[in-house]
């Protein structure tokens, strides 16, 4: 692949692409596929019951049937990746709505996932309810949470700081592992690609009696490629391996009350390039272990306990750099249930730890204390939900936050949704006591508007959402050395610049999503028209796209069952201030699976099929044609 810029004309698919992103005709392909659901009542019956039972934790943090929820959420379930063979989480996560995906190269590479247009570090990411980021570099480590441990992911777009305190100003991703139910049941995947790529697979699940577990051991690796052809870079391929587990423990030893321990962890040591030709590599550790209680005290009063700790280690090599981020959380839940009104009251701490040669001391640390309350009404009409949030920084002293949303439902199927809400993130410990720290730095903060119309029966649904969300104090990095005057550890101002609350971020825009089943085939379909701006300059923000959409399919011929998906993007700027083009393009990726047995099944994916050159950031190709041959048994 090269690596250089790409031309105009490199883009296969750029016409289609242009066509869509005018935005009419992308619209009017959507509500077609919503309004094509007449032909398809049927399947829309069946499906029906199944979609209102189905049941979403990530956006109050308390069981809720989706049908009821105000805010804008999707699911992705084990059935649907596996379907998929995608070769990471973000890859999975790009294919939804409102989301974007930005990587330095092939599947191992430093990876950026952006909901709404939001900077990486504004999404709050959770495994199993246990908190994960680095106080290094802020957000979490995308290219190092391992897809092959993952059974279900809620995607929650819009800020959340009411309910999840700092960090949710763009939205919260909610993974959860695999989880044990009835009989015993093993599997094994292994599959080959190309660019020398393999994965190994093991997992076992079960419940008996009083207890369910699930265990899952997973590796894979690639000879990757060469993402970085310029002059003065290593010509080596960049690669990568992983070897990952999963850990999931379950207890009912009284009607209504359960003990759940849990563990996700992985190992990652990626090569990439920097100047000259040194075999640089990264050395990532991901860890989450969490421990919880759920007790049913009556069928209106619940409480949940958790205590929980991530770690997320950083190392290169062979230039020495490593950092330690240690996250602890501690929760105290409490719901009442009453007809169609649900409270909660939540205290909660999370303590955050860093470990880095370039902060003084070397060991810095914060704490939040936290009081939350919430108040939901699932009327058949009209529907409420009001957060309100006070944490106590160590540091910052007192953050309020709150959110306020209110449905009607025009009909049984059609839901008109308006929210407003607050949302803070306090700075990183690296920006505040590195060598490029400031003392003072203050939390950023952000207000955000939304107005939704949805409509929803059985597979048949339609999404139309308008955002508006605005930070201030936004943290950069300034080369301006002369304003760094609060620097950790003083030192001569004209060697370094340093952090600064000098920028402010505008993130508006529409998105629009469908899905239906039309002619035996589920289509999905969703387009962002979005308008992420740098608030002083007036810049688009670096690496994110006005128009990005995706189109998909899937339907079964025969014993197989076969799925394609388009993902489309306009043309990017690579930095502020906007100078570096990166060129549209057009990614189709295809997929087929069939059973060969009772118990064996193989799956042929081949992302990239037309082998288009495209950049997702300056001097950094993506991978081309990528063809993945997987093989399964599971009795």
């Amino acid at each position: 692949m090269p690596g250089g810029e790409a031309g105009e004309g490199s883009c296969s698919g750029f016409a289609f692409m242009t066509w869509c992103i005018s935005g009419v005709r992308c619209s009017a392909l959507l509500l077609a596929l919503w309004a094509s659901s007449a032909q398809a009542q049927a399947q829309a019956q069946a499906e029906s019951s199944r979609t209102l039972k189905e049941v979403v934790v990530t956006a109050t943090r308390v069981e809720q049937p989706l049908a009821d929820l105000l805010a804008d959420v999707s699911i992705i379930d084990r059935d649907a990746i596996e379907r998929s063979g995608a070769a990471s989480l973000p890859d999975v996560l790009r294919g939804l709505p409102g989301v974007e995906m930005v990587r330095n190269g092939g599947a191992g590479a430093s990876t950026s996932v952006y909901l709404r247009g939001a900077e990486s570090r504004f999404t709050a990411v959770y495994v199993n309810g246990v908190r994960m980021d680095s106080q290094a570099t802020g957000g979490v480590s995308w290219e190092a949470i391992p897809l092959a441990q993952i059974e279900r992911v809620e995607v929650l777009r819009g800020p959340a700081a009411a309910v999840y305190g700092s960090d949710a100003l763009g939205g919260v991703i909610q993974i959860f592992t695999r989880k044990g139910d009835g009989v015993f049941s093993p599997s094994v995947s292994l599959g080959v690609g190309n660019y020398g790529t393999s994965k190994l697979d093991v997992a076992l699940s079960g419940g008996e009696g009083h207890w369910d577990y699930a265990l899952a051991l997973g590796t894979e690796s690639s000879k990757g490629f060469n993402a970085r052809v310029q002059a003065g870079q290593n010509p080596d391929d960049d690669g990568y391996k992983s070897d990952s587990a999963s850990l999931r423990l379950g207890a009912a030893l009284v009607a209504g009350h359960r003990l759940e321990a849990s563990f996700l962890g992985n190992d990652q040591n990626s090569q990439y390039d920097s100047t000259g030709v040194a075999d640089n590599r990264n050395l990532r550790q991901v860890q989450a272990t969490g421990l919880s209680w759920s007790g049913a005290w009556s069928d209106a009063y619940r409480t949940t306990v958790s205590v929980n700790e991530s770690v997320e280690r950083y190392e290169t090599l062979p230039s020495p750099y490593v950092t330690k981020t240690l996250l602890r959380g501690y929760l105290l839940q409490n719901e009442w249930r009453a007809g169609t009104h649900l409270l909660t009251a939540t205290l909660e701490r999370r303590e955050d730890l860093l470990n880095n040669a370039s902060t003084t001391p070397r060991d810095t640390s914060r704490f939040q204390n936290a009081l939350a309350l919430g108040y939901g009404l699932a009327g058949e009409v009209h529907s409420v939900q009001a957060n309100i949030r006070r944490d106590q920084d160590s540091e910052f002293g007192q953050q309020a936050t709150g959110s306020l949303a209110y449905g009607y439902a025009i009909t049984p199927q059609w839901r008109a949704t308006l929210a407003s809400s607050t949302a803070f993130r306090a700075p990183t410990l690296y920006q505040r006591f590195s060598v490029y720290g400031t003392a003072d730095l203050q939390p950023e903060t952000s207000r955000n508007q939304e107005l939704a119309l949805r409509y929803r029966q059985g597979p048949a649904q339609f999404a139309a959402t308008v955002y508006f969300n605005e930070v201030s104090n936004l943290i950069s990095y300034t080369a301006r050395t002369g304003s760094c005057i609060n620097n950790r550890p003083p030192v001569a101002l004209s060697s370094r610049g340093c952090y600064l609350n000098t920028a402010r971020a505008r993130y508006r825009g529409v998105t629009l999503s469908a899905q239906s089943m039309v002619a035996d085939v589920h289509w999905h379909a969703s387009l962002d028209l979005q308008d992420p701006r740098d608030g002083v300059t007036g810049d688009l923000l670096a690496r994110r796209a006005t128009h990005h959409a995706v189109l998909g399919g899937s339907t079964r011929w025969g014993v197989w069952s076969m799925g394609a998906q388009a993902l489309l993007s306009s043309a990017r700027y690579d930095k502020v201030p906007n100078a570096t083009v990166l060129p549209a393009y057009a990614v189709l990726n295809v997929s087929a699976t069939r059973p060969l047995s009772p118990q064996w099944s193989v799956l042929v994916r081949v992302d990239n099929a037309t082998d288009a050159s495209y950049q997702l950031a300056e001097t950094y190709a993506a991978a081309g044609r990528t063809l993945y041959v997987g093989l399964k048994w599971a009795p």
